[in-house]
């Protein structure tokens, strides 16, 4: 017996090798075809910067490489997301039953939307406030803004990936409660220390001032309460299916 239960885990792990093999695999080939289309992404977001007539400076031979490799890489996220979700799906579909196999497959597109939510979000509301506020800093300063590519890219993927990932949240919570690590009783406790900490990623990814922060945690906020709603449902089925399997097996 403990024989099969080792083998059992040796498996479990060489499946779980090979899975995360196919996610590199997804995630080199996602960086080496995100390499080519770079281009006429970064050109389209040089002519819709909030800078006006820029001019764009090099600091190092390495600048324009490193910008293509920033993008690349979250052209490279982007791709592979749902190959990971999926692959993450599949390796823990032989535990859940035919209903919750199909019900967890739904979460892959529902995943792909609210990361691109969250993109947008983060570039056409937060991205603008943000470099707004540090380019009035620095003019209060009387300094001249001189623009290096890297630098100002840096600071546009530094907003727009974590905040895309923190759109994430429903589908997360939605997950753990399909394989029972979460229900909305331990989120309805835990939604003071789940504010908090929503508040203090706001202020992390925002510009240091009361009213961004304000901004981006308001629909973090609204993400954690759609979040426990969702549980709810998922929690009240997963409760009723209990109570049928009881009535049906339980004095047997």
């Amino acid at each position: 017996m403990m024989q099969e239960d080792a083998m059992s885990l040796v498996e479990h792990l060489g499946e779980l090798r090979k899975r995360i093999i196919w996610i590199i695999a997804v995630l080199v080939l996602g960086m080496i075809g995100g390499f080519f289309v770079a281009k006429p992404i970064l050109i389209y977001l040089q002519e819709a910067s909030p800078l006006v007539n820029a001019t764009w400076h090099a600091f190092s031979p390495w600048d324009g490489l490193r910008v293509y490799m920033q993008l690349s890489f979250i052209i490279a996220l982007v791709v592979t997301g749902p190959v990971t979700l999926y692959h993450l799906w599949s390796f823990v579909k032989p535990g859940l039953s035919k209903e919750e196999q199909k019900a967890t497959i739904g979460y892959i597109p529902f995943s792909v939307l609210l990361f691109l939510v969250g993109l947008a979000f983060a570039y056409f509301v937060v991205f603008p406030m943000a470099f707004k506020f540090a380019s009035g800093l620095t003019g209060s300063l009387m300094l001249t803004e001189t623009y290096g590519i890297t630098q100002y890219f840096s600071f546009m993927f530094n907003i727009l990936l974590p905040i895309s990932l923190l759109f994430e949240l429903p589908v997360v919570v939605m997950f753990l409660t399909r394989i029972r690590l979460l229900n909305p009783i331990r989120l309805h406790k835990m939604r003071r220390y789940a504010y908090l900490a929503l508040v203090i990623l706001s202020t992390v990814v925002t510009p240091p001032d009361a009213l961004s922060a304000i901004i981006v945690a308001i629909p973090l906020i609204i993400l954690y309460e759609i979040s426990v709603l969702l549980s709810k449902v998922i929690y009240r089925k997963q409760l009723a299916k209990d109570r049928v399997w009881a009535d049906e097996y339980g004095d047997k």
